[in-house]
């Protein structure tokens, strides 16, 4: 029996269909290698096809089973379409062999002609490493990249922190002047700021190229190319070199899901059919995203997408993946409009199997390429084992977004009064996670910052944020808001096993994200990180900004995560008062309007002397200093139980600290 349905013994209907999962991933994995190999042995499309320079001459290989005739054209033959044709091979791969050092050259633009089905197109190569439009004609085609320019890296010793802080992050939307961004600016100028702010993990989306920049590349046209948008990818290696040389990880945010349905730039119809990648008729269609979506169960579509996890991994050194649209491809309705209330749902005739154990193989080769590497699902149907090891009946995801979370907090601001907030529906959401699976909590992602919906501290102080936060100005709409958004942030951080942040809501950037686009004059006025009103010393956004950097650096200092989950000490739901402990941290929380509590008696599991480590009502966090850091919490004992008696003011959350017992003094030595 498979240590899932211990785990989960609500499960025990569904044995069989845990062991056709992994007969599915055994009998797979098994047609896929032979002869001893491994899955990274198996993962190596990227090295035969494409465009390669080797031993004095240039090699492009291509796979297309269902294409007529194939030819290579662009800058070296003065875009002839037909003068340089490709030999078919065996297994529906086409070679093209130009001799000489300079038959090719690095930037030189190309593009792959095919003959199929009686017409003849232009495609982008499926290995191109660089894809680039041509702002005249508004056009894509590849640039070659000399693989005899290697990088210098200097990141061999580079381990990463266990336990995770993400700051998921855009490149392009990184700086404060209205523009795209570069990789290196990006390396220069923020990553020292997400050191800073405590975090250890990079998330960076919108890598993987895509030619509609207002997609935040979710629609992938190009999977081997990173982005263009953004500089060459000389400077994206310097941009992960740099993180790591600053101790940071890099997570690339990938899209496995589904892929833009575009034919010019993307890898749709290049063989002239549309199940070279992707299922035939209306299954190939998301009916929501408007895009196209892969077979699974075809070898050459797993050998592609493995091969590119494991390119990103050894070509750009990322340290990991957060895979997206995880639940699009457990199910054959994609989990639109499904509400998953009930086991049965993860395992019927909608579950597609397929994607379950292409999940499962992807996780395996991961681990082979890079053992310390980090995985992580978004996926809010909670499919069962998602986050636990493949041989315990798990898909083999280190962590699941608590995607829940978002939700429940949106719901308690935008549709409850303060005074009828539930602190325990509030712990109860953040506990919510299946047995032996972690989960990255997080209060607002990207997805929570666009345009049409709004930030957390913009649904909470709304348009006094345009005209009261400067700190010598008083209003009690932001002087809410405030106190909320450190309490949100400060109890859903302590909640998870890894916690995640969107670039500038440390802070409470204001507004949502608009990409540049017709209906706005194409304006970057919303795509930019204002930094500066962080910055300025001026506005209240440097007490938002402090208290995360502190909470973050605080739970960081007790390693939190390594206990799973905190331990509730006290729930006293009408006065909307919860405190929980976590290695070694106490956490109060006081999300009443205006009641303050006084002589609150907290159970607390032995004798210890407690000192204030961090509270949001401190001045320097734009508080009332209602706490004071002087105060030493004794522990009492009543009729066998171990009580701290706190005093917690209106919103408020103070977190305490065990004091070292001090030293004993060494005894004089004898004369």
């Amino acid at each position: 029996m498979y240590r899932i349905l211990e785990l989960n013994p609500q499960l025990a209907p569904f044995a069989g269909d845990i062991d056709l999962r992994m007969d599915l991933y055994h009998h797979t994995k098994n047609r896929l290698l032979a002869d001893g190999k491994s899955l990274k042995d198996f993962a190596n499309a990227h090295h035969y096809f494409g465009i390669h320079h080797e031993n004095g001459r240039w090699v492009y290989r291509e796979w297309a089973p269902s294409a007529y005739q194939l030819y290579l054209t662009g800058d070296f033959n003065g875009w002839n379409q037909t003068s340089h044709p490709l030999t078919r091979l065996e297994g529906g791969a086409w070679e093209l062999v130009l001799e000489g050092d300079d038959a090719l050259w690095d930037g030189c633009k190309v593009k792959t002609v095919v003959d199929a089905n009686m017409e003849r197109t232009e495609h982008i190569p499926l290995y191109a490493r660089r894809v680039v439009q041509d702002k005249e004609t508004v056009t894509w085609c590849a640039e070659v990249v000399d693989n005899w320019k290697t990088f210098d890296w200097t990141d061999q010793d580079f381990k990463g922190a266990q336990s995770l802080y993400i700051y998921e992050a855009h490149v392009g939307m990184a700086q404060e002047e209205g523009k795209v961004g570069t990789y290196r600016e990006f390396a220069d100028k923020i990553l020292p700021r997400i050191k800073k702010a405590g975090y250890n993990t990079i998330q960076l989306m919108a890598i993987m190229e895509h030619p509609y920049y207002g997609s935040f590349g979710y629609q992938v046209a190009n999977f081997f190319a990173a982005s263009s948008w953004f500089g060459k990818p000389e400077d994206l290696k310097y941009l992960v070199n740099r993180a790591h040389k600053l101790g940071l990880r890099v997570l690339l945010d990938v899209v496995h899901s589904h892929a833009v349905k575009n034919t010019a730039e993307g890898i749709n119809m290049f063989d002239g059919t549309e199940w070279q990648f992707f299922h035939s008729g209306p299954k190939g269609d998301h009916p929501a995203w408007g895009t196209k979506c892969f077979n699974y169960a075809k070898d050459e579509v797993i050998h592609f997408l493995l091969s590119n996890l494991a390119f990103w991994i050894t070509e750009y050194h990322f340290d990991g993946f957060r895979f997206d649209g995880i639940t699009s491809m457990l199910y054959h309705d994609h989990g639109l409009g499904s509400s998953f209330d009930d086991n049965s749902k993860y395992f019927s005739l909608n579950t597609h199997t397929e994607a379950i154990t292409y999940l499962q193989l992807a996780n395996e080769l991961i681990r082979e390429v890079k053992p310390d590497a980090i995985t992580i699902a978004e996926d809010m149907s909670g499919m069962p084992g998602m986050c636990l090891p493949i041989e315990e009946g798990g898909v083999g995801f280190d962590y699941r977004l608590a995607m829940g979370l978002p939700d429940m907090w949106i719901k308690t601001v935008k549709e409850q009064a303060d005074e009828s907030w539930s602190v325990g529906k509030m712990w109860g959401e953040m506990c919510l996670r299946r047995p032996g699976e972690n989960t990255v909590a997080y209060v607002e992602s990207h997805d929570q910052a666009l345009v049409g919906d709004k930030t957390m501290i913009f649904r909470l102080a709304d348009a006094a944020m345009y005209t009261d936060m400067n700190k010598d100005c008083h209003n009690p709409v932001i002087d809410r808001a405030i106190a909320l958004h450190k309490m949100i942030r400060l109890f859903t951080l302590a909640g998870g096993e890894a916690y995640l942040n969107f670039m500038g809501n440390e802070f409470g950037h204001p507004e949502w994200i608009d990409f540049p686009r017709e209906g706005n004059g194409w304006s970057f006025h919303y795509c930019r990180r204002q930094w500066s009103l962080r910055d300025n010393g001026f506005l209240k956004y440097q007490w938002l900004g402090d208290f995360d950097r502190d909470m973050v650096l605080l739970t960081k200092k007790h390693r939190m995560f390594t206990q799973r989950m905190g331990d509730l000490r006290l729930l006293k739901e009408p006065e909307q008062a919860i405190v929980f402990s976590r290695k070694g941290l106490l956490f109060a929380f006081n999300f009443h309007p205006s009641q303050s509590l006084t002589n609150v008696l907290v159970p607390v599991p032995h004798h210890a002397d407690y000192v204030l480590a961090l509270s949001s009502d401190d001045e320097k966090y734009g508080g009332q200093n209602l706490v004071s850091h002087e105060v030493t919490y004794f522990t009492k004992e009543f009729d066998g139980q171990i009580f701290v008696e706190l005093y917690l003011p209106a919103r408020t959350a103070i977190v305490l600290k065990e004091r070292p017992a001090p030293k004993a003094k060494k005894a004089p030595k004898s004369k």
